[in-house]
């Protein structure tokens, strides 16, 4: 494998495949987190593309059932995580004593799904399709660390964006985006409310128009900012099954 680069000067230039694996797998063991491939280049020397291959290679490793491993290595577009194997969790919890958190809601799930095939999308882009008020269920995700700020619509109020996180596409199984199933019931949602959205926008705007008419604006103006977060953390990633519907909206996640 091509060195692209030095590594960090303060640590040894490991050349062999194998000895980069095994570099690799220790850091992602003691992080516990997502660590970006970019990173790991960083470190070792290598080029991103080069670094996923490594990656890659040690994710069909661990996923043969004769390599008699407990853990997996789950690969998202831009970071990788070592995690424990869906299968053991009941026997970790039991050993460790962790009580099994709550599953998500059924108006979280709600939630989730129109900000996953959507984003990035507004809360109340997510209340016109739903119907009702998503405030207590977006802050919940939040939470949760499954959805995330990603920034501000430049229109009136600049109200804030979500998208999704590494962590759902782990918790829900997935690698991507690309892998979500398709559903014509939430796209004819999400018309009907770019549709309602679109109208509520023009009609707000003639409004607008009308109550300033006349009146000079200064050229710095900007339209002020709501009270919604402006930080998000984002909480360290730990193996859990994917959740299920439920009822109570405050519990945690596993």
């Amino acid at each position: 494998m091509e060195q692209k680069k030095e590594a960090a000067p303060y640590l040894e230039q490991l050349t062999s495949e194998q000895d980069l694996k095994q570099a690799i797998e220790a850091i992602l063991y003691a992080a516990g987190y997502p660590i970006r491939y970019d990173k790991l280049g960083e470190l070792l020397g290598l080029s991103t593309k080069d670094v996923k291959t490594l990656v890659r290679s040690m994710a069909d490793h661990f996923a043969l059932e004769d390599t008699h491993h407990g853990i997996q290595l789950l690969l998202y577009p831009t970071t990788c995580q070592l995690a424990t194997k869906e299968r053991y969790a009941p026997y970790i919890r039991e050993a460790l004593g962790i009580r099994r958190g709550g599953n998500l809601s059924a108006s979280s799930m709600e939630v989730l799904a129109v900000v996953a095939y959507n984003q990035p999308v507004t809360r109340s882009y997510i209340d016109l399709v739903r119907g009702v008020d998503s405030s207590y269920a977006v802050n919940s995700l939040l939470d949760k660390g499954l959805i995330e700020a990603a920034g501000r619509l430049d229109a009136p109020g600049r109200p804030m964006l979500y998208v999704t996180t590494d962590k759902f596409l782990r918790v829900f199984g997935l690698n991507a985006l690309d892998e979500l199933p398709e559903t014509e019931a939430l796209s004819v949602a999400a018309a009907q409310a770019e549709g309602s959205e679109a109208g509520q926008e023009t009609e707000e705007a003639e409004q607008l128009t009308f109550e300033v008419d006349d009146e000079a604006i200064p050229s710095e103006y900007t339209e002020p900012v709501d009270g919604e977060e402006e930080d998000v953390a984002i909480e360290a990633l730990s193996a859990a099954p994917p959740p299920t519907a439920d009822s109570d909206d405050k519990e945690e996640l596993p």
